[in-house]
């Protein structure tokens, strides 16, 4: 049998240390006891967003080289925001590839860096729910309607909320 992997040392490290110390905001544990490259994390909406009150699902895989490299995050449950597209999966700047954006939007230092842990970067969606970027958006109809129409995008977000309440 193969030694485990410094990936999966992390890994069982950080869950172990999440389950003895959890987090407010949030819950996260393996998709299957028997794979610990792919953890199940439910996000509880932050307090005084219109996401407030909702119980959104997510996969979170890691790459064999984590933490070299980030793992990808995609919501199961549905999920409208501006930096969500449309199939779930979360882009935000921690979740980049390590080094130079090629596009020019984000810093190096804004991108993925091997400090980054389980929490940390669960804590980084909960802040996204809380302010969203719409310069550089994922979803950009979510975008456009978080802009320009306002009450249009609250009620598809408390129609996610309440799907999401629905679903325990």
């Amino acid at each position: 049998m193969a030694a485990p992997s410094q990936a999966s040392l992390l890994l069982q490290k950080q869950l172990k240390d999440l389950s003895k110390n959890p987090v407010d905001g949030f819950s996260a544990g393996l998709v299957d006891d028997s794979n610990i490259f792919e953890w199940s994390v439910t996000i509880i909406g932050p307090p005084d967003t219109l996401y407030e009150g909702g119980f959104f699902n997510a996969i979170m895989s890691f790459p064999d080289n984590y933490p070299n490299s980030p793992p990808s995050v995609r919501f199961t449950s549905e999920m409208w925001h501006p930096n969500v597209y449309p199939d779930g999966r979360v882009c935000i700047s921690i979740l980049h590839a390590p080094g130079e954006d090629p596009n020019g939007y984000e810093l190096a230092s804004e991108r993925w860096t091997p400090v980054h842990t389980v929490e940390s970067i669960v804590l980084s969606i909960i802040s996204m729910l809380s302010s969203p970027n719409d310069e550089s958006p994922a979803n950009v109809e979510a975008a456009k309607e978080w802009r320009d129409k306002r009450s249009e995008f609250k009620k598809r977000v408390s129609r996610c909320v309440r799907r999401s309440q629905e679903m325990l």
